[in-house]
């Protein structure tokens, strides 16, 4: 990142404490990844793999965090509707409330589509791609040529407790006892598991037609923030693209 004014943030020591803001923290930041995928294997027919890798750098804020995925993808080519199961796992560093570095990931230009980088679906509205981990599974069947019917599930969990999920979301006031602390991020890992269901139609050449309604219910570690029950988080869309 040749300049930036972009703020980083750290976690308190050991967790006690309001995270800190890094002014201009991106600024100096330097990046590395790697991307390897397989075509259909001779010795596997119908599996395709795939794998990505980043870490990041930057000396002046002694930060060093890394990001990393994997899908493994099966169709069921001779099957009625061609069916094609994906699993994924991808993981984001977060910064370890126990050491004086900086790990927390940057996601940098964060993708929020559910085929390409997002965690989750109407989670991914909520979570950067930043101190979270996903396994995720889909299914996707074509009753004809021209429909695509996909259904997604995520399991959406927190890599370092007591440390921002976002940019500091989730600072409150703990009470133990007699003892307040001010505290971020959350206490257990589990942040949220998501259902998307999604629906493509090609009309034409030129006339495209998708649809879709998500669910993403609160996990333990967003329900202890709040200290109470929190509704699931629902939404829908629809969409028509032209091409002319």
């Amino acid at each position: 990142m040749l300049e930036s004014g972009s703020s980083y943030v750290r976690a308190a020591p050991g967790g006690i404490g309001a995270p800190t803001i890094l002014p201009g923290g991106r600024d100096g930041t330097q990046a590395v990844s790697f991307y390897a995928r397989s075509n259909a294997l001779a010795a596997l027919p119908g599996w395709t793999f795939s794998a990505d890798y980043a870490l990041e750098r930057n000396s002046l804020n002694d930060l060093e965090a890394w990001a990393g995925r994997v899908q493994a993808q099966y169709v069921f080519a001779e099957a009625s509707w061609s069916p094609t199961i994906l699993y994924g796992y991808q993981t984001f560093s977060g910064d370890d409330p126990d050491t004086p570095a900086l790990e927390r990931f940057d996601p940098l230009y964060y993708e929020g589509n559910p085929n390409a980088w997002s965690t989750g679906s109407k989670s991914s509205m909520a979570f950067i791609n930043s101190n979270v981990n996903a396994h995720s599974l889909s299914v996707r069947v074509q009753p004809t040529a021209r429909d695509t019917l996909t259904l997604r599930y995520a399991r959406i969990r927190a890599n370092e407790l007591r440390s921002p999920i976002q940019f500091g979301q989730a600072t409150r006031v703990d009470i133990v006892g007699a003892t307040a602390n001010v505290v971020a991020g959350v206490t257990d890992p589990h942040l949220a598991d998501d259902v998307f269901l999604e629906y493509n139609r090609v009309i034409s050449r030129h006339l495209f037609l998708s649809g879709g309604v998500a669910v993403s219910r609160p996990g333990k570690g967003i329900r202890e923030v709040t200290q109470s029950a929190p509704p699931n988080w629902s939404g829908g869309y629809v969409n028509v693209v032209v091409n002319y």
